[in-house]
């Protein structure tokens, strides 16, 4: 499928974007509203994941515009706003699904298999063409029993011909479809790509199942096969389950969080210096509103990385930064307060060793008096 990503975190943008595309989805990425529109408009999307507050056209006007157009696109929206209103505005808007940040790669997967089944109980179903099948939920291919292992982009190719059995794909239509905007390669790829698929379903006695339409492209080839059909849902197979997701997805987060430490504090200067005496003398107004955009940031993406701490207070730093007017003493210093109780629990999860309270040392009992002589060692060294 592709997917249409707008988020402007981008150590949350890397996780659920890794997360997608190993689950075999084409991800275009936008860091801001205006550009995850121009995509939408140039591009057909079958799923756009919208973050709420986005720079340039926030998500819910976004929402409010694309619907306005006519478009029927599936949207989830993700935010760290978790206020039913919020819900409810955003609903309003014209999103499909509301989804509450900090959350899971794992629940992303869950809303997105719900939302395709809302839509229509053939959006990811497994796919047969004969002996041929395709299990989307598992990304499994097999033919007569047997498993054929594809690249993530074979996997792709045969699945757009299951999807569409009547349609001739040109390469330009292929890598339309299954490429990313940014790394969009050569016509000669979809030709290397579809070489090696023959041969790996022609290994396994699939033979022909890819033809070629000379001066057009290519087709599912069903004239010597029954027609592709839906066999079941595998969304509604509770049997089933990923291959040790939580692990993969536990190891990715760790490596991007080494990586997100640096930023995170960076973070947490801007929001103190939007708290401090002298705010008002360096753009006191526009300060506070990036300090508001970096801790909307952080509620987000802190609880993702385990540090659910840190995104309360995140949130609560937000909610006190939203207030329109000066901020008063007493709504200073709670800032205050919960900002540096941000910054120690950030703190200690980058460099727990130093935050660790110091070990008593030993009790030193003086020698007991005895009648008995005990035996004497003196040791000598000059280290």
């Amino acid at each position: 499928m592709r997917i249409l990503l707008v988020e402007d975190d981008e150590y949350l943008a890397e996780l659920l974007t890794h997360t997608l595309v190993e689950q075999h989805h084409t991800v275009d990425q936008s860091a801001d509203g205006l550009t995850g529109w121009t995509l939408a408009e140039e591009r057909t999307y079958d799923l756009i994941l919208l973050d709420v507050m986005l720079p340039k056209l926030d998500g819910i006007s976004f929402c409010r515009q694309l619907r306005a157009k006519g478009s029927q696109t599936p949207i989830l929206l993700m935010t760290a706003r978790d206020a039913s209103t919020d819900k409810v505005i955003g609903l309003d808007a014209g999103a499909d699904d509301y989804l509450v940040k900090p959350f899971s790669p794992q629940e992303l997967l869950a809303r997105m298999r719900a939302l395709w089944r809302r839509g229509t109980a053939a959006k990811s179903p497994i796919l047969e063409c004969g002996e041929l099948r395709l299990d989307p939920s598992a990304c499994e291919v097999t033919y007569s029993g047997a498993p054929v292992h594809l690249t993530p982009k074979e996997y792709a190719i045969l699945e757009l011909f299951l999807r569409n059995t009547q349609r001739v794909y040109s390469r330009s239509a292929i890598l339309d479809q299954l490429w990313g905007f940014e790394d969009l390669p050569g016509e000669d790829t979809v030709k290397a790509h579809i070489k090696g698929l023959r041969q790996k379903l022609k290994a396994v006695g699939a033979a022909d199942v890819i033809e070629t339409v000379y001066g057009l492209g290519y087709r599912l080839n069903t004239s010597n096969t029954t027609t592709p059909s839906v066999v079941r849902n595998p969304a509604l197979d509770l049997s089933k389950s990923p291959k040790n997701p939580e692990q993969q997805t536990r190891s990715l987060v760790a490596k991007i969080w080494e990586r997100a430490k640096t930023k995170t504090l960076q973070q947490i200067e801007i929001l103190e210096a939007a708290v401090s005496p002298d705010s008002a003398l360096e753009g006191g107004d526009r300060l506070r509103r990036r300090a508001r955009q970096e801790a909307h940031k952080l509620a987000g993406s802190l609880g993702t990385f385990g540090l659910a701490e840190g995104s309360q207070l995140a949130r609560q730093i937000e909610q006190t930064l939203q207030i329109e007017t000066a901020l008063s003493p007493d709504h200073q210093q709670q800032l205050q307060q919960q900002i540096a109780s941000l910054r120690q629990v950030l703190e200690e999860a980058i460099c727990p060793s130093l935050h660790k309270q110091a070990e008593p040392l030993p009790e030193v009992k003086p020698l007991k008096s005895s009648t008995v002589q005990e035996p004497l060692l003196l040791i000598v060294d000059d280290d």
